[in-house]
């Protein structure tokens, strides 16, 4: 009889730990607000130097996120479905025309392997500007 009940009582107490735990799209969209905050959106833009910016922090599945400077940040995304995609994951891009450019291709390559993901394709690119202060 005991044996039984000490599975139900570790899951009673795993239970609320789950629960309390915000689900990963939340935390991602948490943190592209954290990013973004303060800053406006711009008309999208086909290419950005990919010399000028800090690299890309992916956010989620749908979200890519380049710090120009400090006072701007580009979004943009996969075209489509890119099911690799995910924080803490290496992105490997195809840069043919020494830009970063919508439809160029680039690859996922998740931590602790060798093997990068099917192609995916970047959308446009979406500044993110903070206001000038005056």
């Amino acid at each position: 009889m005991m044996r039984a009940l000490f599975p139900l009582a570790l899951l009673a107490i795993a239970i609320p730990a789950v629960a309390a735990a915000p689900p990963a799209k939340e935390k991602a969209k948490e943190k592209e607000r954290d990013f973004l905050a303060g800053r406006v959106p711009g008309k999208p833009v086909r290419c950005i130097d990919p010399r000028s910016n800090q690299g890309p922090t992916v956010i989620d599945d749908k979200t890519i996120l380049y710090n120009v400077t400090g006072r701007r940040v580009y979004r943009t995304g996969p075209v489509g479905a890119c099911p690799s995609l995910r924080p803490l994951t290496t992105l490997i891009v195809e840069i043919r025309s020494g830009q970063l450019c919508q439809n160029d291709m680039f690859r996922v390559l998740q931590p602790g392997t060798t093997i990068a993901s099917a192609y995916c394709r970047f959308q446009p690119f979406v500044p993110y500007d903070r206001p000038k202060a005056g």
